[in-house]
């Protein structure tokens, strides 16, 4: 019996080892869209020594883009390299060199060992990308979305690589937060799975894992509780002001749903949420809001418009 327990020992870490053999080792990495997440996610990247190209449509927005990361390298290097600044001018030169950019995807992907999309949160834009990519792109590369709020699984459905397609979830600042949330669908293998793990884990971030449900973990919380939030204050039964400051002295939250929403955009917000209202019509936790209609129809979207639930100077 012992001897049987010893080689059923055996023969399990073999299989394990077999299988971690298997898992795709991400070297070379290409992100499309050079917004705040793709840059953000194009750094993380390059820091952490894999080689990037960053793809938009044109050549003024990637030279936003890299202006921008390397602002960020430059306050990322005054906290790590405060006392060695001659080691953080080169992290910040041994990062740029494994940047690069295009504003042709099609042309960059074919030696590629992973595509993240962080373009706009439109379904049929991104599926369009995706089975354009799909046809460029190696048998062997991965592919993963950046959304939100869509369905993974409609999108690995726009192409020929269900099995090697799935979700990661970065936040904003991507530099800054620690968290990335791995989607996998119900087609995602199990070597792709754990090779975006292994990716999310090489670029300094904490994984945890959801399967292809409305908002994943963090948004599926969030988004419902800022909506809850406009309710209370849509019937009148506190004001805004006081329901931000009870939830930041109450439950220890750093913003209050409402400067939370004017800081997410009341317009992503709406977004959200009337995409899942369309998903889940029956569930009152996605139930749309008149009041949060009417600000965005008056381009009252927060921060970034100057008013939203509050003004901004």
């Amino acid at each position: 019996m012992a001897f049987a327990t010893r080689h059923f020992v055996r023969a399990a870490s073999s299989d394990a080892a077999t299988a971690a053999a298997k898992k795709l080792l991400i070297k070379h990495v290409t992100i499309i869209g050079g917004g705040l997440m793709g840059a953000g996610i194009a750094q993380v990247a390059a820091a952490s020594g894999h080689t990037v190209v960053l793809v938009d449509q044109s050549d003024e927005i990637l030279k936003k883009s890299t202006k921008g990361i390397e602002e960020s390298l430059k306050r990322v290097t005054k906290k790590k390299f405060a006392d060695k600044p001659e080691a953080g001018a080169e992290f910040i030169k041994k990062t740029l060199k494994n940047l690069t950019t295009s504003t042709d995807a099609a042309s960059v992907v074919h030696s590629t060992d992973l595509v993240i999309e962080a373009i706009v949160e439109n379904l049929e834009v991104k599926n369009e990308l995706f089975k354009t990519l799909d046809k460029f792109a190696p048998e062997h590369t991965i592919f993963a979305s950046n959304t939100s709020s869509l369905q993974i699984t409609k999108m690995a459905n726009a192409t020929t690589r269900q099995d090697r397609f799935g979700g990661l979830h970065f936040f904003n600042p991507v530099p800054m937060m620690k968290l990335v949330e791995v989607i996998r669908t119900p087609m995602t293998s199990q070597k792709t799975f754990e090779s975006l793990l292994d990716f999310s884990k090489a670029v300094g971030k904490s994984p945890v894992s959801c399967k292809d449900t409305p908002g994943f973990i963090v948004n599926r919380l969030l988004v419902p509780y800022m909506m809850e939030a406009v309710r209370l204050f849509e019937r009148g039964d506190a004001s805004k002001e006081d329901i931000d400051v009870a939830m930041k002295l109450g439950a220890g939250y750093p913003m209050g749903p409402f400067e939370l929403l004017d800081y997410v955009g009341l317009d992503t917000s709406k977004y959200i949420i009337d995409g899942w209202h369309s998903l889940e019509p029956n569930n009152p936790l996605f139930a749309p809001s008149p009041l949060l209609n009417k600000l965005v129809e008056e381009k009252k979207l927060g921060k970034k418009t100057g008013e939203g639930f509050y003004k901004y100077k």
